[in-house]
């Protein structure tokens, strides 16, 4: 099965790298992306799942509205991107039920942020997937977490998939970065192993993230924009002719609990 996964929030990673964006366009940029996004899962006739900030949601409700409405699910990414109180768990899964009458059951933590098991257990989540376990110098460090789902206070822990050998991770930067051979290799690796596939991606790279204000890094504006839209258009034609089913972490979940 395939997992595909969108981090959905505001576009604030100019701040990482000391640039500038006003808050109506870290929204606009995302809420232009993730038009593309679902234009293409509609094309593809896809389903994925959508972890949402409350304060994108908030300013997003109609584009949030489709994707429900067009079969996707909906998970929580905290209240915003940058700024987290434990108290953020329960509150943000509450209010995104609040705002689209919907069954919240997922989490991812902004930029896969450690979190205590406990907190996300006793704030009624039944699985998380904010662990990529793979070595990144000055990110992550978890090459001792398990590759694959695993269960921590009896929620279900899903991890970003990496390959097999050396825990190469499939994330949004490879997508990118790597010759689309050398992602595709690797996918298939992860499905022949694993049996599963958990990729991850955001809605700004499928916007004009190059403006010199941003002061984003060439690893990171790499094939974002039109040239995102076609790579993802490729790779999921791709994957489709191999008739491998798309899941949501909703679903996932409930077989691998069944």
């Amino acid at each position: 099965m395939i997992l595909l996964s969108f981090d959905i929030e505001e576009f604030d990673m100019p701040f990482e790298y000391k640039g500038n964006i006003p808050f109506e366009e870290q929204i606009s940029v995302s809420q232009n992306g993730l038009n593309k996004i679902l234009d293409l899962l509609k094309k593809h006739n896809v389903k994925a799942t959508f972890f949402s900030t409350v304060i994108f949601a908030e300013q997003s409700k109609n584009l949030i509205e489709r994707l429900l409405k067009e079969g996707h699910e909906l998970a929580s990414h905290t209240w915003f991107h940058s700024n987290f109180k434990e108290e953020h768990l329960l509150q943000s899964r509450n209010r995104l039920e609040e705002l689209f009458d919907v069954k919240v059951t997922g989490l991812r933590m902004p930029r896969m942020r450690t979190v205590d098991p406990k907190a996300v257990a006793a704030a009624g989540y039944e699985y998380n997937s904010s662990v990529n376990p793979t070595y990144l110098p000055g990110r992550y460090n978890n090459l001792k977490i398990s590759r694959t789902f695993f269960f921590d206070e009896n929620v279900l822990q899903i991890p970003a998939s990496v390959s097999p050998n050396f825990r190469i991770p499939l994330f949004w930067l490879s997508f990118h970065n790597f010759p689309m051979w050398i992602y595709k290799k690797l996918t298939r690796d992860v499905l022949k192993k694993d049996q599963y596939l958990n990729i991850y991606f955001h809605p700004w790279e499928f916007s004009d993230i190059k403006k010199e204000e941003y002061k984003l890094s060439a690893i990171t504006t790499k094939n974002t924009g039109e040239q995102m839209v076609q790579r993802m258009d490729d790779f999921l034609y791709w994957l489709k002719k191999k008739n491998i089913p798309f899941t949501t972490f909703q679903e996932f979940q409930k077989r691998i609990r069944s």
